[in-house]
């Protein structure tokens, strides 16, 4: 029988907790190694909105996420089978710590054969931090962990005690200074958006000309990648235009997603509400999460918009809204301070901004349209004086049990749906 598998060197870029730096060594790896030529592929573990953003612009190629709860085995198995037709090298940055959580980085990395990196933050140690790598290494029985990298690193004389301090096999793969302003800047739910720093590309190459100061060119043999495909989208949406709200109010957006409605069939319409822009003429609306909170004044400021929207719901057409979306849906949303603001009214109800979580974990909601899974996180917290169309459920056994609202064809939720876990009740949000 012939061998259909694809082989590409591979890496699982993790950490003993989180903190550590992966997001920062795998966008310096991304762009240090596309700058010699090689096509590098990244992924995300988990949920995470704002990392691959910052990873795209290292790689130069979208960033989707790979998550056993949320996508499943089949589709993670089937984007790693495409990415190692495309790539010279693929990085798949984890999430927490590497053996942290139900389905942690380490179960991943082992499931798909992905030799690990450790990436340890190597401040305030020297030869210990040869004795926290050997753990992590030998901590799981079958799991390869192939190399370090040290993080926040006072000088090249530190770097070398750090590197001579590994045993058992493991190599040496670099390290990055510990500089401030290699930092990348950070917010309430994560990193700031890569669209949001104009001197984003110039943070990337001095954290890859950084990189390149202690870089080891070692690379795992390739991994052996098994054919696999994720199902045939059904063209359900041919001709459906729809108007996806996109800047940087709202800028959490799977690529995934976006893949799933091309294939069906849809044009999307991008459209920016901070911009004042109007509503496309379109069939459908995707209001997806972001961070309407932090432009308050100018959303409320589009009456054109409202009216456009209201007019849009109250004829029966399709509207989806998720966490930011929901948020900018509701009649006011309030910043931390309590400011207030009016939003577009579409579902009755207020939220306001919190110090404290307000959600956060997986989901699995059951609608009329099928099963979503998706996942949760936000600091708001909201009133919403509506019998809820269903509630999602928390696959690990969180507590986050988030409410899904309809009005009409609006569908309104804090939840972030991930498309490929059933396309067809994703097509059929969007379906006229």
């Amino acid at each position: 029988m012939t061998d259909t598998s694809r082989h590409c060197s591979a890496l699982m870029v993790s950490a003993p907790a989180s903190g550590q730096g992966k997001t920062s060594v795998t966008a310096a790896l991304a762009r240090w190694h596309s700058r010699s030529g090689k096509r590098v592929r990244v992924f995300k573990t988990g949920p995470d909105f704002l990392d691959p953003m910052v990873l795209e612009r290292a790689s130069g190629a979208p960033v989707q996420q790979l998550d056993l709860r949320m996508g499943g085995e089949d589709d993670v198995r089937a984007r790693l089978y495409r990415a190692a037709g495309e790539a010279d090298l693929i990085l798949v940055e984890g999430v927490m710590g590497l053996f942290d959580g139900g389905l942690s980085s380490a179960d991943l990395a082992q499931r798909f054969g992905l030799p690990v990196l450790t990436v340890i933050d190597g401040s305030a140690m020297a030869q210990t931090f040869g004795a926290i790598a050997l753990g992590l290494a030998r901590y799981r029985e079958g799991l390869q962990v192939f190399g370090v990298a040290a993080n926040r690193i006072g000088s090249a004389y530190h770097a070398k005690l750090l590197a001579e301090s590994l045993s058992g096999g493991l190599h040496w793969l670099g390290a990055l200074p510990r500089d401030a302003s290699l930092a990348l800047p950070e917010r309430h739910l994560g990193l700031v958006a890569a669209g949001e720093l104009a001197d984003i590309n110039a943070r990337l190459d001095a954290l890859a000309d950084a990189w390149a100061v202690h870089a080891s060119t070692a690379l795992p043999p390739p991994v052996a990648f098994p054919e696999a495909h994720t199902p045939a989208v059904p063209p359900r949406l041919h001709g459906v235009r729809i108007a996806v709200a996109r800047d940087a109010a709202f800028c959490f957006l799977y690529p995934a997603n976006l893949d799933v409605l091309r294939e069906a069939g849809a044009e999307l319409c991008f459209f920016s509400p901070l911009a004042g822009e109007d509503l496309p003429d379109c069939d459908a609306i995707w209001l997806p999460g972001g961070y309407p909170e932090l432009h308050l004044p100018a959303l409320a400021q589009h009456e054109r918009l409202r009216e456009a929207l209201h007019a849009h719901v109250d004829a029966g057409r399709p509207l989806l809204a998720e966490c930011g979306g929901l948020l900018y849906a509701l009649g006011t949303l309030a910043d931390r301070d309590g400011n207030a603001y009016p939003m577009a009214g579409l579902l009755e109800g207020s939220a306001r901004m919190q110090e404290r979580l307000g959600g956060l974990g997986m989901q699995s909601v059951t609608l009329p349209e099928g099963t979503l899974r998706g996942h949760t996180f936000h600091y708001a917290k909201a009133d919403i004086p509506v019998e809820p169309l269903a509630h999602a459920t928390n696959p690990d056994g969180g507590p986050s049990r988030e409410a899904v609202y309809r009005r009409r064809r609006m569908t309104a939720s804090f939840v972030h749906f991930y498309f490929p876990s059933d396309p067809e009740a994703a097509l059929q949000l969007f379906l006229p």
